[in-house]
């Protein structure tokens, strides 16, 4: 397997080159190997909605250029439209209260994929960055729970 060198202030993690995730979510992996279960898809659909949303008002609001956010929106549109992805969201269910591993996930993978769009390779963080741009503000603490609430409205009304 090939892997890519990402870099953080806490020093560098190896990820696999065929991967969208990055940094954040690969130490995850490696830290939370608890129960084997991961997210089920319907809350990673549903995460991958809130992000959307957040995406457009931040374009509209002009805070997001229009070329980065027209790359992360064919990025998030691909995991919401063509469920393409679900496979790059490998971390245990069981993790930090807030959640912030899956939100980084989340950030990571529409941050590479939309700079491979963009015709950049990933880990790079640039253009596409996955704070500064995909989780343009926002926090754990509130993305978590409004997908919770998402996911089990879309569960209940499956019923």
């Amino acid at each position: 397997m090939n892997y890519r060198i990402e870099k953080d202030v806490l020093g560098e993690v190896k990820v696999p080159n065929d991967v969208y995730w990055g940094i954040n979510t690969q130490r995850a992996i490696q830290n939370f190997q608890i129960s084997g279960k991961r997210f089920p898809n319907i809350f990673i659909m549903s995460l991958a909605q809130l992000k959307k949303a957040c995406l457009v008002a931040n374009m509209e609001l002009g805070l997001i250029d229009k070329e980065i956010g027209a790359a992360i929106l064919q990025a998030v549109n691909e995991i919401l439209k063509e469920e393409k992805h679900l496979d790059q969201f490998p971390i245990d269910i069981y993790q930090t209260g807030s959640g912030t591993q899956t939100n980084m996930n989340m950030n990571e993978v529409l941050a590479n994929r939309a700079s491979q769009i963009l015709g950049s390779p990933m880990g790079k963080k640039h253009p596409v960055h996955p704070n500064d741009h995909v989780n343009k503000s926002q926090s754990s603490n509130d993305v978590i729970p409004s997908t919770m609430h998402i996911s089990t409205v879309q569960m209940i009304q499956k019923l």
